[in-house]
């Protein structure tokens, strides 16, 4: 029977304020077989918790929201636990197969305020090699404690990705970590860049074009680049945009999709079925995009030169437990080569009439 994810989708967890209160619930209804433990708390207190499942010998590490705004592959977390909840024979295999070990939030003080950082104002992703806050030191005892054969680095990234240098949104973005400067291949990176190859030809069943390959340039600071170091085989999972979903509802699914395809070759031991060299062949992200893009903004203001385009970008804010949308004026000048997400022509009519009634736009230019 076909997989049908809006069965399998967490409806209780949804949009982009994600924090441990919103899936505690989750967590403390999950059946027995999948054993949660507090690793440790974060810089404010807070409970640092992993789920592990499984019975298998091939062991997968995975950790979200290591940047507290990046929520989206939370979700798909929670929907890929729900899968393995069910009394299917794929759920079977996979866990008589693999044992996973799961950390739904490792940064909740960022995940709490919204911010990138953790209480102490650390990039946590910056932090591999000195680990000066709790929260890496818990990451890094995780790694060393249950000594994983894969690691999944989940992301989000933000909306001015494209692909390439189409006009497509980086809906979801990979990276094979280096693991060192000159960025060459060792054989633990090169099975990351098998399963990228694999989720990539399953994305694009249902996104084609919209798949990107984040910089490898590298940093060991970084924990992925260290985990590769390590010679342990990491994958980097950026969740970016889709068409009209800033909830990223339609994003999570595609990461669940990902996810699953890794984990269905992993554990089949199906990884060299796919072609290093396919990495290869997913385009560079880019970043072309504004949220909203405005053409011909001398009509809408004369002190602007004719063909002047006005590059507007969204400041996602936390504002009474939700995140609103603000805008900010990223550029003003010749954006030919750039793309919106939301385009008015001032040429256009129909354009120019919706924008005299947007006022909150109009201002920017001013």
């Amino acid at each position: 029977m076909p997989l049908n994810y809006d069965q399998i989708k967490e409806g209780s967890i949804k949009g982009r304020y994600i924090t441990p209160k919103d899936i505690d619930p989750f967590i403390n209804s999950l059946p027995k077989n999948f054993k949660t433990r507090t690793e440790g708390t974060s810089v404010e207190g807070r409970a640092i918790k992993s789920i592990t499942v499984g019975e298998g010998a091939i062991k997968i590490l995975m950790w979200s929201q290591m940047h507290g705004n990046e929520s989206t592959t939370t979700k798909a977390v929670m929907d890929l636990m729900n899968l393995l909840k069910l009394d299917s024979n794929l759920s079977k295999s996979i866990l008589k197969n693999c044992t996973f070990k799961i950390v739904p939030i490792l940064n909740p003080d960022g995940a709490m305020a919204y911010t990138r950082v953790n209480a102490n104002d650390v990039d946590l992703n910056r932090d591999a090699q000195d680990r000066s806050q709790p929260e890496s030191v818990i990451l890094r005892n995780i790694y060393e404690g249950y000594s994983p054969d894969y690691c999944f680095n989940l992301h989000d990234q933000r909306t001015i990705f494209n692909v390439g240098n189409s006009p497509k949104p980086a809906t979801v973005s990979f990276l094979a970590p280096a693991h060192d400067k000159e960025r060459s291949i060792s054989k633990t990176r090169g099975i990351s860049m098998q399963i990228i190859a694999a989720m990539n030809q399953e994305l694009q069943k249902h996104i084609p074009g919209q798949v990107g390959r984040y910089d490898d340039g590298f940093n060991s600071n970084c924990v992925g680049d260290t985990f590769q170091m390590l010679n342990i085989p990491t994958i980097l999972f950026e969740s970016g945009h889709f068409p009209n979903d800033y909830d990223r509802e339609n994003t999570r699914k595609y990461i669940f999709i990902a996810m699953l395809k890794a984990i269905e070759i992993i554990s089949s031991k199906t990884i060299d079925q796919y072609e290093q060299e396919s990495y290869f062949d997913i385009p560079d992200n880019n970043k072309l995009y504004y949220d909203i893009l405005i053409q011909n903004v001398q009509l809408l203001n004369s002190k602007y030169n004719s063909g002047i385009s006005a590059g507007i970008l969204f400041v996602e804010t936390l504002l009474n437990n939700r995140i609103e949308f603000k805008l900010k004026l990223e550029e003003i000048g010749d954006l030919q080569d750039k793309f919106g997400h939301k385009t008015y022509n001032c040429l256009d009519v129909n354009d120019l009439k919706e924008l005299n009634n947007q006022p909150e736009l109009i201002d920017l230019l001013d």
